[in-house]
């Protein structure tokens, strides 16, 4: 199979959590309607994004919800364990680090890096918080491919560049500032206040 697009992948991954959550509840099947609701696109959208991986349902059940769970995280998941680390611990990077621990068992956040002294030597959901001095050393170390930047905008940048320098393969960027990478680093921006001023606007025009 041919490497989905982008924004399949992603909504795979949404596929997946909602899957997940109807996975606790005992149901053993799903229609796509009943995905559709939970993520809030349309049905026949899900319909194309599961062909697209060559699974499908029956009439009468729908998909079988395991079977599904599983298909999608051969695709979108590692063989091996992915190693990440968060730059920056104020409360964007502790809130990341809390609801992410043990989420995935394919990634997992193995370091925390922050420049303020009371909190180097901490930890945080178990993981320990180096000095941003030690990254370059930490990250090679601990064959981390993946940076999460929760850093203020004015260390965006510079943020960026050291992880590229260190051998950092992907980044995701919650800082409220672009940054530029290399074109064989993979970059993720989420900008909330980009985010929050959309729903603004939708509720404004209402």
């Amino acid at each position: 199979m041919r490497t989905p697009p982008h924004k399949t992948i992603e909504r795979l991954s949404q596929y997946r959590r909602a899957l997940l959550m109807v996975h606790d509840s005992d149901k053993t099947h799903i229609f796509s309607h009943e995905i559709a609701k939970i993520i809030h696109i349309t049905p026949v959208q899900v319909r194309r994004d599961i062909m697209l991986i060559g699974y499908t349902g029956t009439l009468r059940k729908g998909y079988n919800v395991k079977e599904l769970i599983d298909l999608i995280g051969d695709i979108i998941d590692s063989d091996t364990m992915i190693r990440v680390c968060v730059v920056g611990v104020g409360n964007l990077g502790r809130a990341i680090i809390n609801y992410f621990s043990g989420k995935r068992t394919k990634l997992s956040i193995v370091a925390v890096f922050d420049s303020n002294a009371d909190k180097v030597g901490k930890k945080y959901s178990g993981i320990p918080c180096h000095d941003i001095a030690e990254l370059d050393e930490v990250i090679r170390q601990e064959d981390i491919k993946v940076g999460i930047i929760t850093v203020p905008a004015d260390q965006a940048q510079i943020t960026a560049d050291r992880l590229v320098k260190a051998g950092i393969n992907g980044i995701l960027n919650y800082a409220p500032k672009s940054v530029l990478v290399p074109r064989d680093v993979h970059l993720e921006e989420y900008d909330m206040i980009t985010s929050l001023e959309k729903v603004a606007f939708y509720v404004k025009s209402d």
